[in-house]
């Protein structure tokens, strides 16, 4: 049978359709000859990961993905080609992750190989996104974000208070204090060079000071360690000792005994010691003003004259009266 022209036309376009649809599914990552297994993971977001990208397992590509749909619960649906006959299990988890820093996606299954339920086709993995490189760095970016927009913001207000503080009188009164102070400095420095001709001339002076200074101290250092050899607690016993005496003799005297005790406490006492103070003093005045009544020398034998008080006698007696 002879094909006609048409038929061969006909058939060659039908073939490069199909050739175009399995080439353009095969860009799109899907082949549809392929008999791989087909497993759902249903996510918050998605973003960065496209249609064919790579899914992982233990490091290992096991599949891809073949394309993801909104549900009406506004989440993600995506449908994952396995190629690999790993067996994986119904527990096993599917987590979204950065495959680079620049942001792109890749699906990593963490198996659980005690599980012995196996997945089958069609059925859902649990779900689980981790923040790639690029997601972390927005994240902790948003509140350095608004922490350096606050900071512009202050800086603002204090450039724009300084500027207002800095007004032309007080740009010529601090131009005029920078002045003084290069004065202050100058002044300061030419002190500070008389004061090293100072030291320089008197260099000899101070040596000998330090020398004396020296001799002090090494005269204190052994006056310290005779003072650390004498014994001194023996010597502060041997006082609290004495003092002891000193406050039991005082509280003697105080509770009236002894003679010094009893003079003090006994009033009988002191006016006897008070007459007989007197009446000695009465009698060393009369010794005084009439001696011959007590030493007689005379040779003609003179009669001895009555005894007379003495003024000062009467003068104390008739006080003592009135």
């Amino acid at each position: 049978m002879k094909l006609t022209k048409e038929i061969k036309t006909a058939i060659l376009v039908i073939t490069s359709i199909l050739l175009f649809i399995w080439g353009y599914n095969f860009l799109k990552g899907k082949n549809l000859f392929d008999s791989s297994k087909k497993i759902y993971v249903i996510y918050d977001s998605v973003e960065g990961l496209e249609p064919a990208s790579s899914v992982k397992l233990k490091g290992v590509n096991v599949g891809r993905v073949n394309s993801y749909h909104f549900l009406d619960n506004k989440k993600v649906q995506v449908e994952l080609a396995i190629t690999s006959d790993y067996p994986i299990s119904k527990s096993s988890v599917a987590e979204l992750s950065g495959s680079s820093p620049l942001g792109g996606k890749e699906i990593i299954i963490f198996p659980n190989d005690d599980d012995p339920n196996l997945i089958q086709s069609g059925e859902f993995l649990q779900a689980r996104s981790k923040l790639g490189l690029t997601d972390a760095l927005a994240e902790q970016m948003v509140p350095l974000k608004d922490k350096i927009e606050k900071l512009l913001d202050n800086a603002n207000v204090l450039f724009t208070n300084f500027n207002e503080v800095f007004d032309q009188n007080t740009k010529a009164n601090l131009k005029s204090s920078i002045s003084e102070l290069n004065k202050t400095m100058k002044e300061f420095s030419g002190i500070s060079r008389n004061v090293n001709s100072l030291l320089a001339e008197n260099k000899t002076k101070l040596n000998h000071s330090f020398e004396n200074l020296d001799k002090t101290t090494a005269n204190f250092a052994i006056m310290s360690d005779s003072l650390a050899q004498a014994n001194l607690g023996q010597t502060v016993k041997n006082l609290e000792k004495t003092l002891a005496s000193v406050d039991k003799i005082m509280k003697g005297i105080e509770s009236g005994k002894g003679t010094i005790g009893k003079l003090m406490k006994d009033d009988a006492m002191y006016t006897n010691f008070t007459k007989a103070s007197k009446e000695l003093e009465l009698l060393l005045q009369d010794l005084r003003l009439h001696p011959t009544r007590y030493v007689n020398v005379s040779l003609f034998g003179k009669k001895e004259k009555p005894y007379v008080a003495p003024e000062t006698n009467k003068k104390s007696e008739n006080s003592e009266q009135k």
